[in-house]
């Protein structure tokens, strides 16, 4: 009877006060660190990584491994969050305009690491089976490290961030597929087959393309269709607490129906933000339609300015918004009913950005072997293939570059530009020629802002900023008309892909941020290492091919986030300087 009164129910005990005194300090110094880090190098997270190695198994044991399971436990929902406000901060239009950008980012990123994997069997001996596993780890970009660089830089709603974001999506996608593989896979290569490759990413596509066909031809309709018949709805609908409530039974449902079907329970919570953004703009775009029509019908002044007050309050060149106020629904405040971002910032914000994401962060801690990567033969293999996996996402920086297809010519129209020695040989020089000079690069460089910011306009309009810059064809110099002719000339030759910039700091914030490793890629290679896939021999120990890859994902952790912030930083600076000159250093990416 003792026995099972005792398994009845858990015993409550007072905590004593060391482990009070403990988890305290865990607490406060990760918050701390984090804010200290972000005010110099926007990368407090690498702060909570050290705390983790420092606190936990790694390091001082300040934490029994119990304690270190439930923060790991709580920590991976602090990720399943920060995924989620990812997806509620993206924009459904940007992501459509920059899909192909971010597809091949994505393709360039999980390739070429894959690739360069390979080298592993003449730097320790590996096999092509072990190379396969420890391409899968270093192929993923960490998504809690991306999105928490781009939220702390405020870049993560700009062009850049969205092509950012959705390229490390679709590496961790496959990264959390190359998990299940590897899981069937287990340490017998000889049970590699078709069937183990395809089925787990078949399931995270019809997956995604399930939930696509049910918003687009079931969710989609009834919403409207609803709104068209101005069906009353009861006033606690409208609340922010029954907003909550539906927004995270979405949450739930989709998280638990993908991690049940066999794909990513973090590609749902993505997921899931995306499908509250997108019920939150189909709302916002009937209304603005509806109030549209309603303008066509020549509504009288007065309900026309009701409406503007109630739907669109300082959206920017959006037309005035009209409405019958005699009406329940279409009238209704377009806030009455609270975005997923408002919810999010009320409900979740606070507990997650200082609870469940430090604690995520010191739980990547905990998973870094640090006592025994101060090999002699260890740490030199670890740092090429860190290297050489640095370099393997770099590339991707290369879709932003400008390129030239006429090096030549560019060469040549460089030195007319800048070495005035062939002019003097050319043509005579006019008495007000340095007066012009000085002017120049202003001028120049006005014209070339303002072609960056119209790229993505009609080509007409990119043709008039190009003849409105030199005001004065007659007194403007011969190698100012030959830019304004290369202007033109780019602009005609532009293809489907967004302006590229004509700075090197979007392609290197964007091949940085890709950089980082993170939870992905210490899950994958734990499951490689723990069934047995990187061991060489009958020994026990902690397989020196495990340590190589340990490294890598370590390093880039790293060096990615440290780099971002720097470079951001200095943008911002080169930006406050600048001031309303209108010259932005990331162009059209940074909008």
């Amino acid at each position: 009877m003792a026995g099972v009164s005792a398994e009845a129910a858990f015993a409550y005990h007072e905590p004593p006060i060391a482990t009070i005194l403990n988890l305290t300090g865990f607490l406060i110094v990760l918050n701390i660190i984090n804010v200290c880090l972000d005010k110099l190098l926007y990368c407090g997270l690498i702060g909570q990584l050290f705390v983790g190695i420092l606190w936990g198994t790694p390091g001082a044991k300040w934490l029994d491994r119990e304690t270190e399971t439930v923060i790991q436990q709580l920590g991976y929902l602090g990720l399943i969050m920060l995924v989620y406000e990812g997806g509620l901060s993206t924009s459904i239009k940007a992501v459509r305009a920059n899909l192909f950008v971010s597809l091949c980012v994505a393709i360039t990123g999980i390739g070429v690491p894959m690739g360069l994997s390979f080298i592993l069997r003449e730097l320790v001996g590996a096999s092509s089976l072990q190379a396969f596993a420890a391409g899968a780890a270093l192929s993923a970009t960490s998504l809690g490290t991306t999105f928490t660089i781009l939220s702390t830089t405020n870049l993560i709603a700009t062009r850049l961030g969205t092509v950012t974001t959705s390229a490390a999506m679709l590496d961790d996608v496959v990264g959390l597929v190359m998990v299940q593989i590897i899981s069937n896979l287990g340490g017998n290569g000889s049970s590699f087959d078709a069937l183990t490759v395809i089925r787990p990413v078949f399931v995270s596509i019809g997956f995604a393309v399930g939930l696509f066909l049910v918003c687009a031809f079931l969710i989609g309709p009834c919403v409207r269709k609803a709104l068209r018949s101005k069906l009353k709805l009861p006033r606690f609908m409208k609340t922010i607490q029954f907003a909550f409530l539906y927004q995270t039974v979405v949450l739930v449902g989709v998280v638990a129906g993908a991690t049940y079907a066999g794909t990513s329970s973090l590609f749902a919570a993505y997921l899931a933000g995306v499908i509250v953004t997108w019920f939150d703009g189909t709302i916002a775009d009937f209304k603005m339609a509806e109030s549209a029509g309603q303008d066509d019908a020549h509504v009288s002044h007065e309900s026309a300015s009701q409406m503007a007050d109630t739907c669109s309050p300082g959206s920017p060149g959006s037309p005035e918004q009209h409405s019958d106020p005699s009406t329940d629904v279409s009238s209704a405040r377009c806030d009455e009913i609270p975005t997923g971002e408002v919810v999010y910032e009320r409900y979740y914000k606070q507990p997650v950005s200082r609870i469940l994401t430090p604690l995520f962060f010191a739980s990547i801690g905990f998973a870094i072997p640090i006592t025994e990567m101060f090999r002699g033969s260890v740490i030199w293999r670890g740092l090429i293939y860190s290297l050489l996996m640095m370099f393997g996402k770099m590339v991707t920086g290369l879709w932003l570059v400008r390129f030239s297809f006429n090096p030549v010519s560019k060469l040549i129209s460089h030195i007319k530009d800048y070495i005035p020695g062939p002019r003097l040989f050319c043509t005579p020089k006019k008495p007000n020629e340095p007066q012009k000079r000085k002017e120049e690069p202003p001028s120049s460089s006005a014209t070339a802002t303002s072609h960056d910011k119209i790229n993505e306009n009609t080509e007409t309009h990119a043709k008039t900023s190009v003849h409105r810059a030199p005001s004065n064809r007659e007194t403007t110099s011969q190698p100012q008309l030959q830019q304004t002719e290369r202007l033109e000339s780019n602009q005609r030759s532009s293809t489907t892909f967004p302006a590229k910039p004509k700075s090197l700091y979007p392609p290197s914030i964007l091949a940085l941020a890709m950089v980082a490793r993170g939870e992905v890629g210490y899950l994958i290679a734990s499951l490689a290492q723990s069934q047995g896939m990187f061991s060489t021999g009958p020994s026990s120990g902690i397989s020196e091919i495990y340590l190589v890859i340990i490294w890598a994902i370590s390093i880039c952790t790293l060096v990615g986030p440290i780099c971002v912030g720097t470079l951001v930083k200095r943008v911002q600076k080169l930006q406050k300087n600048r001031g309303n000159s209108g010259s932005d250093p990331l162009g059209v990416w940074g909008i």
